[in-house]
């Protein structure tokens, strides 16, 4: 599990969670399968509604933005986030993500490699809510920051017993399918990083380090 901090700044957190706060809210078994829909408890932002499309692209913008999110996921397709509220109550009991996610009234679809809630909520404001991933800690960041973990994990999101969480989800097709691998590349990737840093983009040993990360990425990835 990767923990991306301040993917939107504290400004663009603030001003996407008061939209949301205006918007008109659906059950959030409206994008359930049948097994989901036994275990949420939950309202979603309707995923066809102009302010989910609207707040989708900024999510998806600051995505592209983060050089640690592209480097974790090598993201290949990203389904079009959406958004969802918990209220004293509700809650998501433990669930594994659907292998494929279609976009409804459309021909798009992908394979859901890895699963990722940003938090829209100061954790201060609420208590339960927690995403908890088998054998990990529970998890609750800070508004504006993400966790990013492979979809294939048993989670659950703790009921709420005091105030909302507010949140973005989606799922990520990879252009490396396997978990080992996008690790591995991962961990690669961001020890140049800081080797470069240290040394400088001109280091011959990194020049062969990057020309490695390469020919793995070109020998492992799917596209």
């Amino acid at each position: 599990m990767i923990v991306i901090p301040a993917l939107l700044s504290p400004e663009e957190a603030s001003a996407m969670r008061a939209a949301l706060d205006a918007a008109d809210w659906i059950d959030g078994n409206a994008t359930s399968g049948h097994q989901s829909a036994l275990a949420k408890r939950n309202r979603q932002l309707p995923e066809d509604a102009p302010l989910a499309i609207e707040l989708g692209g900024k999510v998806l913008d600051a995505l592209g933005r983060s050089p640690v999110f592209v480097a974790a996921a090598l993201p290949f397709k990203v389904f079009p986030p959406l958004f969802n509220r918990y209220g004293p109550g509700d809650a998501f009991d433990t669930h594994i993500d659907g292998a494929v996610r279609h976009r409804r009234g459309s021909d798009f679809r992908i394979r859901t490699d890895l699963s990722a809630t940003l938090f829209l909520s100061d954790p201060e404001s609420y208590d339960g809510g927690e995403l908890v991933a088998e054998g990990r800690a529970p998890v609750k960041l800070g508004m504006g920051d993400m966790i990013l973990y492979p979809a294939t994990t048993l989670h659950h999101v703790s009921p709420i017993t005091r105030g909302e969480r507010v949140a973005c989800f989606f799922w990520i097709q990879s252009m490396v399918r396997d978990e080992g691998k996008r690790a591995i590349l991962f961990d690669l990737d961001q020890s140049i990083q800081a080797l470069a840093g240290a040394q400088g983009q001109d280091d011959q040993a990194i020049i062969r380090l990057t020309g490695v990360y390469h020919n793995l990425l070109r020998q492992w990835a799917e596209l």
